[in-house]
């Protein structure tokens, strides 16, 4: 079991940096690209045709190219910590740098460990024998920074991530890690459900839980929207404590995993980020999601609108030791962990939201890392109910690609497709002045692997930019595939610059993608974001700066998740 548990995370733990992305690139969409009007499915399919008659598309003969296995390494996808900068620099004679969650190691009322440990190194504390202490604080999701220190790709001094849960399934996995304190600041996970839905639901259900929560769902009466679980540590939690709610003898039975399967299929998408499911809120979207209570308490609209109900472990933000940092590193962790315990540090962790509900007891156990580690595999194996994805890759060879950004989008869209499942339907379209077939939508076997792969290398930039020309062909194809695959669920990836200069605009194609409901999933590169943006805007989904070194990490995230 532990062997099998290793290599279960290194294939699926890469997409850890999914949460991170929205600090180093990803920009989550509301609804400020919805269509100004509304036009029915068949509509939409009549004025599609319409439009295609006046594309130019020709279709390329791909080529086999030999499809490379072996960097699909956990160290290898990981990008260099650089790329998440140090929020705090210690410079004293014994530093120790520290991996901390963003709810407490970002801005304002998100920053109380940022805060404490500047405090803390303004004292020129000393050790033992007289040397100056610090500590240095890294801002890095709970998930991410699990990758690292189970990859073993970069090691902090110590490790404090939103709960225990990580650190449970990191040491099953190798890491060297010590608990020094359970309980850094409190802080619980819920459900927020909207006014009405709290009246429907207690004279439908009488209690409000968890398991009625869910229930209500696969009812048709809850829009429930959660987080997703490989990176948050609230979509985690929520996910292994539904699965106890179907079944608390066995959270991992045929039972549990049947009715997951009818929750699941009422859930309308997992969100990335807590800001994306806030947005799918209040476009009317969701009316019940998961988060933390510190973010609900500094949010007055959310608790004029919504009420907040517990559920799962507690997320108390333990401190672990990052294997053996020596004694006087030691005396720097204890000290720095007695200091956040001060009345007065806990006092500014209270002002900041956390400590909160302190009389909250779960219900659900410490499970256990097997339990963790199956979870998330039974969850990205049944997400989306057992309906396979179809998905088209719709890239810019314009002009304006050329060179480095034509480059770096075929290197990191070969190397994180090795993450698409080989039960998904693959398809590539690229354009310039026109639209160009570079690979039909087929089974993602080892031969269409192989075309992929040839297709991608194969690219070329030259010309206009006709955007919204690919778009609407490759929502064509996606249309056309539901014969041979009926029941799945597509989705189109535009990799792109954003400069679209010649054919439709995005006026001409807003209300055929939204009619049709096909999440556009944007990648910029040398981009402009914003108009890429309103794109992936249309059916909420979101949009990846890929300008950075953990462009491949930040894709295989995205495809490890969707695909």
């Amino acid at each position: 079991m532990a062997n099998n548990t290793k290599t279960t995370v290194a294939l699926v733990s890469i997409s850890a940096a999914v949460l991170a992305i929205i600090i180093g690139g990803v920009m989550v969409t509301n609804n400020i690209g919805k269509p100004s009007y509304e036009i029915s499915e068949e509509e939409a399919l009549k004025d599609l045709d319409k439009k295609l008659k006046n594309v130019d598309v020709t279709e390329v003969q791909p080529r086999k190219a030999t499809v490379d296995f072996t960097n699909t390494s956990l160290a290898a996808s990981l990008p260099d910590i650089e790329q998440y900068p140090l929020s705090v620099t210690g410079e004293g004679q014994i530093n120790i740098e520290i991996f901390a969650s963003p709810e407490k190691a970002g801005t304002g009322t998100d920053g109380w460990i940022i805060n404490a440990a500047n405090e803390f190194n303004h004292q020129n504390n000393r050790t033992s024998g007289g040397k100056t202490m610090s500590v240095s604080i890294r801002n890095i999701t709970s998930g991410t920074g699990s990758d690292y220190i189970v990859s073993g790709k970069y090691l902090p001094d110590a490790y404090t991530p939103s709960n225990t849960m990580w650190g449970t399934m990191a040491v099953s996995n190798g890491a060297d890690l010590t608990l020094v304190e359970e309980r850094m600041v409190g802080n619980v996970a819920g459900i927020l459900l909207a006014d009405d839905m709290v009246k429907t639901l207690t004279a439908d259900y009488k209690d409000i839980t968890i398991s009625t929560i869910t229930q209500a769902a696969r009812d048709g009466k809850v829009s429930m929207g959660y987080t997703y679980p490989y990176t948050s540590s609230t979509g985690l939690n929520f996910l292994v404590s539904s699965l106890y709610s179907f079944d608390n003898s066995d959270p991992l039975s045929s039972k549990a995993v049947s009715d997951f399967q009818s929750f699941q299929a009422t859930v309308p998408f997992v969100c990335y980020t807590t800001q994306q499911m806030r947005s799918a809120m209040s476009s009317g979207s969701l009316n019940a999601c998961i988060m933390e209570y510190q973010t609900y308490a500094n949010d007055s609209t959310l608790q004029r609108e919504y009420e907040f109900y517990p559920f799962g472990v507690r997320h108390d933000n333990p401190m672990y030791e990052v294997g053996n940092i020596g004694s006087e590193k030691e005396e720097v962790l204890d000290a720095f962990t007695e200091f956040c315990l001060s009345s007065e540090q806990q006092k500014e962790a209270s002002e900041c939201g956390f400590n909160n509900l302190n009389d909250y007891v779960s219900k659900e156990p410490e499970f256990d890392a097997a339990t963790l580690l199956n979870a998330q595999q039974l969850w990205k194996r049944e997400k989306d109910s057992g309906k396979p994805v179809v998905a088209v890759f719709v890239a810019d060879v314009s002009g304006s690609m050329s060179g480095d950004p034509l480059n770096r989008l075929k290197t990191s869209l070969v190397s994180a497709s090795q993450y698409i499942n080989s039960d998904n339907y693959i398809g590539l379209v690229s354009y310039s002045s026109d639209v160009q077939i570079n690979l039909p939508i087929a089974k993602f076997d080892l031969d269409q692997r192989s075309y992929f792969t040839g297709a991608v290398e194969d690219l070329s930039a030259s010309g206009s930019t006709c955007t919204y020309d690919a778009v609407l062909q490759g929502v064509r194809m996606l249309r056309d595939s539901k014969e041979i695959v009926p029941d799945a669920k597509l989705m189109l990836f535009v990799l792109s610059d954003g400069e679209t200069n010649v054919g439709n605009s995005f006026s001409d194609i807003e209300g055929i993608v939204g009619a049709l409901d096909i999440p556009v999933y944007t990648i910029g590169y040398n981009a402009d974001l914003a108009e890429l943006g309103e794109l992936s805007a249309i059916n909420e989904a979101a949009t990846i700066d890929a300008d950075s070194e953990d462009v491949v990490y930040k894709l295989s995230a995205l495809f490890n998740a969707q695909m």
